[in-house]
């Protein structure tokens, strides 16, 4: 349990949110001032075959708890959104690798279960749109903002609008960009399997014969010397470069910004990714590269906002 974030989300509908994760689940209460009342932190549940039900019960069980901490708010809507790939119109969640759900009912299920309308959406769609409005992204009109986490992936938002291609847009994490190693989406030499957190934590056990739990672990080895770790992260790097141009040829982003858990390396991530990055483009425009504002927080506040684009009250839309 925890105060929320100082981020407010201005005056509005009452509402809940739930940001569902491979590892935690949080979930927070926005009054109508748009102040987050307070933030819950969970274990995601796991069970088999029923993990997409255990997430409506965690919703449901969240939503009691915060009612009776918080009396005098009272929520007009559920905003929920997953990992994997996720249907928004029809408030589904197609598909789980990591979690283990295929075409959950989640907006259906999440409705009758709480008597309130609920909108669905992908968790790095929300932490993007939540950093378009209320982040590092605000400002501009067309961004990608890229969670570099255990996975890798973006959300697009071109003049203004979140792009999402039918739920598949931004999934940069699986093109391929090396010969290999292979990836868990079945395919090779995947972004995700070079260049994600959990990717350089394990191809530096691989090659090192040290077990580490993190890419934190292999950056400091990093910084004491181990030559491994550096070829290891500048591998990484060369992927993420070659990724991202590929996206600025295609999208001209006016700006790239990144989060998750690797963006904490701060300038020992963008300072050679940006340097490695100028020198793949030629005549394209160079977007800024620029680390997220609103860090482990803009999933659930990017729920909230979306709760709000179907509370009785709300007006506009994401």
């Amino acid at each position: 349990m925890s105060a929320g974030p100082e981020v407010s989300l201005g005056p509005g509908a009452a509402v809940l949110a739930v940001d569902v994760g491979g590892t935690d689940t949080k979930s927070a209460l926005v009054d109508g001032s748009g102040v987050v009342r307070e933030v819950l932190r969970r274990p995601t549940p796991r069970d088999a075959g029923r993990t997409g039900e255990r997430v409506v019960d965690e919703a449901a069980a969240v939503a009691a708890e915060l009612a009776a901490r918080h009396p005098d708010v009272t929520p007009r809507a559920l905003g929920l959104v997953v990992p994997g790939i996720v249907d928004d119109e029809r408030g589904v969640g197609v598909w789980s690798e990591n979690l283990g759900w295929r075409d959950a009912p989640f907006a259906e299920a999440a409705s009758a279960r709480l008597g309130l309308p609920v909108s669905l959406g992908h968790d790095v769609a929300a932490a993007g749109w939540a950093e378009y409005r209320l982040g590092a992204a605000a400002g501009y009109r067309d961004a990608l903002v890229v969670t570099l986490g255990t996975g890798i992936a973006a959300a697009v938002l071109l003049d203004g609008r979140p792009y999402r291609g039918g739920g598949l847009a931004g999934e940069i994490g699986h093109a391929r960009v090396a010969d290999g190693p292979d990836c868990v989406c079945g395919g090779r030499g995947c972004l995700e399997a070079v260049a994600s957190a959990a990717a350089i934590a394990r191809r530096y056990t691989d090659a090192s014969g040290i077990q580490v739990p993190g890419a934190r672990d292999v950056l400091a080895a990093m910084e004491d010397g181990d030559a491994v770790a550096r070829a290891v992260w500048d591998e990484a790097l060369d992927a993420l470069a070659l990724g991202l141009s590929h996206v600025v040829a295609l999208l001209a982003p006016q700006a790239i910004v990144l989060g998750g858990g690797l963006s904490h390396a701060g300038d020992t991530l963008l300072a050679p990714l940006a340097e490695r990055l100028g020198a793949l483009l030629t005549f394209h425009r160079r977007p800024a590269l620029v680390p997220a504002r609103l860090g482990g927080d803009a999933g659930v506040l990017g729920a909230a906002l979306r709760a709000r684009d179907v509370a009785p009250s709300a007006g506009g839309g994401a």
